[in-house]
């Protein structure tokens, strides 16, 4: 019985995990493959793919040396750091007025912001492009950290209202009993306590904005001033060549910083959806 409950295991546990693991792990290794081949290996069909027969190192050295790659990645960790505390900060307030202060309207207040959310991007950019062009900031970074809350915000908000919504009302009122403010409940009470729903907020935001493509493409033109998503595929793809080695270079290196937040954090990530959800 023992040998037959650990072959059903294997058969229905194990095996679709090694599947799966291998569907979703695939695209990274086809990544990290590409980026030691030369082209002349890379557009050659007789050779097996999936093997690097003569690794090189000049699809990095071309990376480096003929693209500002260092200044894209500057760019976009300004953008999505400065973004994600902008929207973190908003949603905050507003998932906890509307959680807490029980207002008339705060259900439909709720629901309509957690709707913003579904608008597509490519409806808001051409207001949104007009807007920054009057406050006369076109081209600049700070057009995509305005913009990129407006879908950042919506959805945080929404997931910060399920996880304030699993905190006892209790622990304030006796808090407010004992004299405390409601500034003073959010600071040493709301906030700690919060703090896997907050985080799992931060990475939601930090990831969007770090991927983050239409807006960017749009708003953004000087070669200085564009992020990584956008640099790589308009100073790497010139007309109809592709630069394959650099450019699978270049996303690696991108996907580096979203991986280890996700590495230090999945913890307090699942722990933040869990709360949010549980109710």
């Amino acid at each position: 019985m023992a040998i037959e409950r650990a072959g059903a295991k294997i058969v229905k546990f194990y095996i679709p995990l090694i599947l799966y693991l291998l569907f979703l792990l695939f695209p990274f290794y086809w990544m990290f493959n590409t980026v030691f081949k030369s082209d002349n290996e890379l557009y050659n069909m007789n050779i097996n793919p999936l093997y690097i027969h003569n690794p090189t190192f000049s699809n990095i050295v071309t990376l480096f040396k003929e693209t500002i790659f260092l200044r894209w990645m500057g760019n976009t960790f300004f953008v999505a750091i400065t973004a994600t505390l902008i929207a973190l900060a908003a949603s905050l307030l507003a998932a906890y007025a509307i959680q807490r202060l029980r207002f008339k309207t705060s259900g439909p207040t709720g629901v309509a912001i957690f709707l913003s959310y579904l608008i597509p991007q490519t409806i808001l950019f051409i207001p949104l492009a007009h807007i920054i062009f009057k406050l006369r900031l076109w081209d600049s970074l700070w057009s995509l950290v305005l913009t990129y809350p407006t879908f950042l915000i919506p959805f945080c908000t929404w997931l910060l209202m399920g996880y304030f919504k699993s905190i006892p009302k209790e622990m304030e009122e006796c808090a407010m009993i004992d004299g405390a403010s409601r500034i003073r409940i959010f600071r040493k009470i709301i906030l700690p306590l919060c703090l896997p729903g907050i985080l799992s907020a931060g990475i939601f935001c930090f990831t969007l904005s770090w991927n983050e493509y239409i807006y960017a493409l749009a708003f953004i033109s000087t070669t200085a001033k564009k992020t990584v998503p956008i640099g790589l595929v308009t100073e790497l793809v010139r007309g109809d060549v592709y630069h394959w080695g650099p450019l699978m270079a270049g996303a690696l290196c991108a996907s580096v910083p979203v991986a280890l937040v996700y590495a230090f954090f999945v913890e307090h990530y699942v722990a933040g959806l869990t709360g949010a959800l549980k109710e």
